[in-house]
């Protein structure tokens, strides 16, 4: 007879849930066992048959034939039913980001020891807000913070926390900038009170090109986004240090209060690096905070060629750095450092079922104290096993790869007459450029139909952008897999395409 004990209260007994759980028992062993290897298979034979980034299946398309297969299940169904059946809906109708010729968008691919990580931290399911429910993993992300605080050159007293990824790291950078200027400037706790009546006045400057996440963010704590002073470009999209300057003058002389000013350490766009020594000594001498957008740049810290581009990163009060981009990581892996952890007590909340004072007062380290999230991913061991199995020498190099081949597709489009390169010395991995055939109309209409085109024929996924309203074309190179084979064949294929376009062989 069954004790009341041993079964559920609809009268189940608990061992039937014994194969769908991983435990240490071998029934949960087994199944674990079984359904990776499931899965392994599987997306062997995904990869395997790809022929290019995208099967081209066209999206309302591909919406209809997910809608008429996907549907809720009351009963267990075999893992390997299920994985049949997504085979050609969802597995190779995915964007194969890890495919040389997949040079869209700040989409990498994701490196080896990141995938076999995400299975770690998916099996371990650590949330990183209390030590008590991530013991080992707490410390690990704190080494792992310190050590690359010291590469990219900060000092003893800086900290940092893994993070969904640069919109979150932006988020916390304005957000600590905020209430630090007000307990500066009038020694006010917004934690406690608010935002004061003053903060009308303040002003953030950053770059008429930098992420999206300035204003974002900056509407969301509460100044709304007329608070974002943009300061134009130069001609190589990088804030113009003059207008900078002119700009303090006029704040100062209308009342306003600038705070903090954003620098942009490689946009979206053309990868562009504002002048960071040079705004970090302006941001000194009026007692600024600097944060600086390193999401896509930061990965030179890794660079053996390369890393002089980013001299005076270190010397901002908060840095977003993003590994899911020139890091190779798996996303999510963000990641937000701060010069001064002092800092951090501006974001810093108790509950007693969580993180208590008394926690602190015996030196135990509960991670939610500097992060705005509370359940959190242990995103930082993916990259600790990359650096532990790849190491930072082979790293370095291939990030210098994508670099190195990037410069190579401008010169190569350089030297066609049919184009028009918009950043004709990449400052990162991104190449902005226009087909622009003699005898076409709209040369917008053209570069649009291209990309399309050769996204839905699978033979290249390629991005395209804005610039001064017309639509250009744009390589993002994050793979160091890509050769220049793999180059001259997409420009091949957009000629080709142009080429067919004029010829009428497309439908405008």
């Amino acid at each position: 007879m069954i004790s009341s004990i041993q079964k559920n209260s609809i009268g189940i007994e608990a061992s039937k849930f014994d194969a769908f759980f991983l435990h240490q028992g071998k029934e949960g062993l087994e199944a674990f066992r079984e359904q990776i290897d499931l899965v392994t298979e599987k997306l062997e034979k995904v990869f395997r048959e790809a022929d290019g980034p995208y099967t081209g299946q066209p999206p309302m398309e591909l919406k209809q034939s997910l809608e008429e297969k996907l549907k809720i299940w009351n009963n267990p169904r075999p893992l390997n039913d299920v994985l049949e059946e997504w085979e050609p809906t969802i597995l190779k109708n995915s964007l194969q980001v890890s495919h040389t010729k997949s040079i869209a968008h700040l989409h990498c691919p994701p490196i080896l020891p990141g995938i076999a990580a995400e299975l770690i931290i998916a099996a371990l399911n650590q949330s990183m807000d209390s030590w008590d429910q991530s013991p080992a993993a707490t410390y690990v992300e704190a080494e792992l913070i310190r050590q690359l605080s010291r590469l990219v050159g900060l000092p003893a007293s800086s900290d940092g926390v893994f993070t969904s990824g640069g919109t979150q790291s932006n988020y916390m950078g304005l957000l600590l900038a905020r209430d630090a200027f007000c307990a500066k400037q009038w020694n006010h706790d917004v934690q406690a009170y608010g935002l004061p009546g003053e903060m009308k006045r303040t002003k953030v400057l950053c770059s008429e090109e930098a992420h999206f996440s300035v204003k974002k963010s900056i509407s969301q704590l509460g100044l709304g986004e007329e608070a974002v002073i943009p300061i134009p470009s130069d001609e190589n999209h990088r804030m113009n240090l003059q207008h900078v300057k002119e700009t303090f003058t006029q704040l100062e002389q209308d009342g306003a209060l600038p705070f903090a000013v954003v620098a942009t350490c490689g946009t979206t766009d053309y990868g562009s690096i504002d002048p960071m020594e040079d705004l970090a000594e302006l941001c000194q001498e009026r007692n600024l905070w600097l944060h600086i957008d390193a999401a896509y740049g930061g990965g030179l810290v890794f660079s053996h060629q390369y890393k002089r581009k980013i001299a005076g990163l270190h010397q901002a009060d908060s840095i977003t750095l993003d590994f899911h981009k020139l890091g190779f990581q798996p996303i999510s892996c963000g990641l937000f450092l701060l010069k001064d952890r002092q800092h951090y007590r501006l974001l810093s909340h108790h509950a007693d079922y969580l993180n208590p004072e008394e926690d602190e007062e015996e030196g135990i380290l509960n991670l939610v104290n500097k992060s705005v999230q509370t359940t959190r991913r242990f995103d930082a061991l993916k990259m600790l096993l990359t650096l532990n199995t790849v190491g930072t020498d082979l790293l370095g190099k291939m990030v210098d790869q994508t670099m190195e081949l990037a410069e190579y597709a401008a010169s190569v489009l350089e030297e066609k007459s049919a184009f028009a390169v918009e950043n004709r010395k990449p400052e990162l991995t991104t190449v902005v450029f226009q087909y622009r055939p003699l005898r076409s109309e709209n040369v917008s209409d053209w570069n649009r139909k291209i990309q399309q085109i050769l996204f839905q024929e699978g033979k290249a996924a390629i991005a395209k952008t804005s610039v001064n309203g017309e639509t250009y074309l744009k390589f993002t190179i994050l793979n160091p897999r890509t050769s220049k084979e793999d180059i001259d064949k997409v420009i091949q294929e957009i000629e080709k395409a142009g080429t067919e376009m004029l010829n009428g062989g497309y439908q405008k």
